[in-house]
């Protein structure tokens, strides 16, 4: 078998999981332990996040004609991807919070809704809580103006009765 034609399918297989993708997170991933890479790895798989050590070559293949093609000119030295189909921020959140303990782990860039993204956006994008964070937020700041309310009515009654 030719060299291409086992490649192909590894290309193929980058392409597939960066096709209609909410988020692309290129990652520097040296100077992390096992131990470290094994807990990362988890809490992105349980986010649903697709976390994989690519050649570089590979990647290159498989950005080129799609809105990732702008990660291509990061891709030196050890790098994975991190890869996220429906929350856009997980990826970058997950990895900037491991990347506080292990300081040789790094965003270098993304591609977030087909936009790109440098290291200093991708810094700010993981700071961006998640969606179920949010909506509690929102929720939670609606409710308040109705729970005081329902205080100053029960005060009121009790103030009556008294």
């Amino acid at each position: 078998m030719a060299k291409v034609e086992l490649k192909k399918p590894i290309v193929e297989e980058i392409a597939g999981h960066i096709d209609n993708a909410a988020s692309v997170v290129l990652v520097a991933y040296s100077g992390i332990t096992v131990e470290q890479d094994t807990a990362l790895r988890k809490e992105l798989r349980e986010a649903g996040v697709v976390y994989k050590v690519y050649k570089n070559t590979m990647m290159n293949f498989a950005f080129q004609g799609t809105p990732c093609e702008a990660l291509s000119k990061h891709l030196e030295g050890p790098n994975a991807v991190a890869i996220s189909k429906t929350d856009a921020t997980a990826p970058a959140r997950i990895i900037a919070k491991y990347a506080k303990t292990v300081p040789s782990l790094k965003l270098i860039a993304a591609v977030v809704e087909g936009n790109y993204y440098d290291e200093k956006e991708v810094q700010a994008l993981a700071s961006i809580p998640s969606r179920e964070e949010l909506l509690g937020r929102l929720l939670g700041s609606m409710q308040s103006p109705i729970a005081n309310f329902a205080r100053v009515i029960k005060q009121i009654a009790e103030a009556k009765e008294a």
